[in-house]
């Protein structure tokens, strides 16, 4: 096995012992390393291989501009748009196979640009002291970011940050070594939707799909899903995009952290992927598991479905109000789009006689859809449940109507 050269970077000047260390730890393991240093003030005492000035550079300034900023965020935006450049062309040039960053927020908030510039597929690790905090939103996240805890390293080493960062070095060559990176010799269908309790139509559209001769990949829609499968369609990764479970979207209008970013249901209409689109479970409101549900929901339906998230509903005035946030980020694709609205329920449990059975919210959706759907999109009402058989090959015929007509490139 030819040796797996790994990117690491972070400043050189502040965080140099722990750099070293991880750097040693990597080649101990049997791998290279390329060392690239962001620091903007001080000089690194170990030599790195990529220089403060050569990423200043690359974004068309310099160190002593920089300075000049008198602002360390700035400073570092300028180190951050030069960092990601000169991997990217690492990548590019195959001369890396995988990177890892180290940082506190500072470093974070250059390593979140760094890994959003690198495709699905190339090994990305980030050790942070502020790893899975909700300080990162989820449209800076790329998609298949991993992030490792950086526990007691703010400031030199010790035996617990040492535990963390051996990890780290042992997760980055590993992947490197280990990564099997996505086909390209098959359209991928991307699709939405919750577990198969709640969403069924999975069941009938994956193996459908695969028989024509697509691979589909299904994107779990609490939050971190819909960030990946949106960071996927931002980089033109689908051939075509099946969004049926919407609850982000009034996740995201009513301040749940359980949302995938200001950019949910855009991405695909911005690189002009072609979309079906339902609005499976856009009735419910998601919570973390350790919040408490605000006052303001608490006479309503709810749902607790583990420890990390429960549901509430929407009332009638706010499913009127998803209906038209979702037709406003529909008319911005540049893609064709089909609405397929089911007019007997969107998810399983607003059947008669579920906990989330409420026909007189749905008909409010229902109508505010009607009234305000306009051309160029397409909408379709069938008379039955999005878990019915009904739904599937509906959208199964639109998929196939399209392909026929050249619309979903193959």
């Amino acid at each position: 096995m030819n040796k797996k050269n790994i990117l690491v970077i972070g400043t050189f000047d502040t965080k140099n012992d722990e750099l070293k260390y991880l750097s040693q730890q990597i080649q101990k393991l049997g791998g290279n390393v390329t060392k690239m240093d962001v620091s903007v003030l001080g000089n690194p005492i170990v030599e790195v291989d990529i220089s403060k000035d050569d990423i200043a550079k690359a974004a068309n300034s310099s160190i002593k501009e920089a300075i000049s900023f008198n602002d360390e965020n700035k400073a570092m935006q300028v180190m951050a748009k030069g960092a990601s450049k000169l991997t990217y062309n690492l990548y590019s040039d195959q001369k890396i196979d995988g990177v890892i960053i180290l940082g506190g927020t500072m470093g974070t908030d250059l390593a979140l640009d760094v890994c959003n510039t690198l495709p699905i597929g190339f090994p990305k690790y980030i050790v942070s002291t502020v790893s899975f905090s909700p300080l990162i939103p989820p449209e800076r996240l790329s998609a298949d970011i991993q992030m490792i805890l950086w526990a007691g390293g703010l400031y030199g080493l010790n035996s617990i940050c040492k535990s963390s960062l051996s990890q780290a070095a042992g997760a980055i060559l590993g992947s490197a070594q280990a990564v099997e990176k996505p086909r390209q010799d098959k359209p991928i269908v991307g699709m939405t939707s919750l577990g198969s309790s709640c969403l069924k139509y999975m069941k009938f559209l994956k193996p459908e799909l695969e028989k024509r001769g697509f691979e589909v990949a299904i994107f779990h829609a609490t939050g971190m899903g819909g960030m990946a499968f949106e960071n996927i369609a931002s980089n033109n990764g689908f051939c075509c995009v099946m969004d049926f479970a919407l609850p982000e979207i009034g996740n995201l209008m009513v301040g749940s952290v359980i949302n995938a970013g200001k950019n949910r249901m855009l991405n695909a209409g911005r690189n002009n992927i072609p979309q079906i689109i339902a609005p499976g479970c856009l009735d419910l409101i998601d919570f973390a598991g350790w919040q408490n549900v605000p006052e303001k929901y608490s006479d309503r339906p709810f749902h607790e479905h583990n420890r990390l998230i429960k549901s509430s509903a929407l009332n009638n005035s706010e499913r009127r109000e998803t209906a038209n946030e979702v037709v406003k980020r529909l008319l911005q694709s540049k893609s064709p789009v089909h609405l397929i609205l089911t007019n007997k329920g969107i998810e399983e449990w607003d059947r008669e006689g579920q906990v989330a059975y409420d026909p007189e919210g749905l008909d409010a959706f229902l109508d505010q859809m009607r009234k305000i759907i306009k051309a160029p999109l397409i909408m379709t009402e069938l008379d039955c449940h999005i878990n019915d058989v009904e739904f599937s090959n509906k959208a199964l015929s639109i998929f196939d109507q399209w392909l026929e007509n050249g619309i979903i490139k193959t």
